[in-house]
């Protein structure tokens, strides 16, 4: 099923919530609504699903107003951060509510009813924990019964609310990879909330970021990673500097030197922005390179973080590099060295233009 959410606001006591959010989320595509806390994503995810109306706007299932439609007629399924099972219901109870709560019309006899949830607990791999309660169980396994419970109404819709977000990292890793296999064995339209960047990422077929209410960005996880439309997007997934510059005649310029193309941008103030991996560091000086002193030297893993310091001095530049690829040799505090960006973008001091991408820049030799 098709998700259409038409110019949507939603108002608390005067605070705007969701400021005019469109998004069209197609037929079986996993998406995710990743921003920070109280950027709107759970309350949007709440009016797909009916537990809170619009104050503006309209959501479309198939095309279809689903706005005079109450929750239990949308076939939505649900699932909290913090599982919310009945904590006196053993776990096949849980699974079966839904269920047994269905009008008399169509509700399954109790012989269907065992066999589907058999059939669900079998397929969120919990199918030995039945006759437990929820607090004899894991985190990772209570989640599973919780998505379980919301699968067993046969949803059109699946939406999870920080589905992860009470579990540690090595559970999430697992339950994540998990559930993409779920989806997409199922077929269902899925959405989920995250504040998660690496969760967002490696699960999503597209990424929603968030803000203030609005959507900045909405496009798969490489366009949104690799072409960020806004500077909070930039820096809101993954790591980056941010430098101020100056826009003249098509560069972008930190204090005399040229550092990357600005083509499109009209002249004045800019910020410059470059991920840490997307720098090469070396001894020699390079075209579109920028003199500095290495701060410090950490090794984190398989990676060496570099803080070198300019001088006039725009803040401090770090740097990601393999261990071992440091173009010739290793990099000592106190050291001379040059630094250019391979990739960046350049935006208007404002803000209120598109970013534009610098082209790549060869490495000498």
């Amino acid at each position: 099923m098709s998700i259409e959410v038409r110019g949507v606001e939603k108002e608390f006591g005067g605070f705007r919530a969701l400021d005019g959010v469109s998004l069209n989320i197609r037929e079986g595509e996993l998406v995710a609504l990743l921003g920070p806390s109280g950027s709107g994503k759970t309350t949007l995810l709440r009016v797909i699903a009916g537990l809170e109306y619009a104050t503006g706007g309209s959501v479309l299932f198939d095309g279809e107003d689903a706005g005079a439609r109450h929750v239990r007629e949308r076939r939505v399924g649900f699932v909290f951060q913090h599982y919310a099972l009945f904590k006196h219901m053993t776990v096949f109870n849980n699974v079966a509510f839904g269920l047994r709560v269905k009008a008399r019309a169509t509700r399954p006899s109790p012989e269907e009813i065992t066999s589907k949830v058999n059939a669900l607990l079998n397929l969120v791999q919990v199918e030995q924990f039945g006759s437990r309660y929820p607090s004899q169980l894991s985190g990772g396994q209570r989640q599973r019964v919780a998505l379980a419970r919301a699968l067993a109404i046969e949803p059109r819709v699946l939406l999870l609310d920080e589905p992860f977000g009470a579990l540690d990292a090595k559970v999430r890793k697992e339950l994540r990879r998990w559930l993409r296999g779920l989806h997409d064995r199922m077929g269902l339209t899925s959405v989920f909330v995250t504040h998660d960047q690496e969760e967002a990422m490696e699960l999503s077929d597209r990424v929603a970021v968030m803000n203030r209410g609005r959507i900045e960005q909405v496009g798969s996880p490489t366009e949104v990673y690799d072409s960020p439309a806004t500077p909070f997007v930039y820096e809101f997934l993954g790591n980056a500097n941010r430098l101020p510059c100056r826009i003249e005649h098509g560069s972008a310029r930190l204090g005399e030197t040229v550092f990357t193309d600005a083509t499109g941008l009209a002249d004045g103030d800019g910020v410059a922005f470059v991920r840490p991996h997307d720098i090469e560091v070396t001894s020699d000086r390079l075209a579109l390179s920028i003199p500095a002193t290495v701060k410090q030297v950490l090794i984190s893993g398989a990676v060496a973080k570099l803080e070198l310091t300019m001088d006039p001095a725009p803040g401090m530049i770090e740097v990601e590099l393999p261990r071992g690829a440091h173009w010739g040799a290793p990099f000592l505090a106190g050291q001379k060295v040059h630094w250019r960006a391979r990739t960046a973008r350049v935006f208007p001091a404002s803000a209120g233009a598109s970013p534009v991408a610098a082209p790549e820049v060869k490495a000498a030799g």
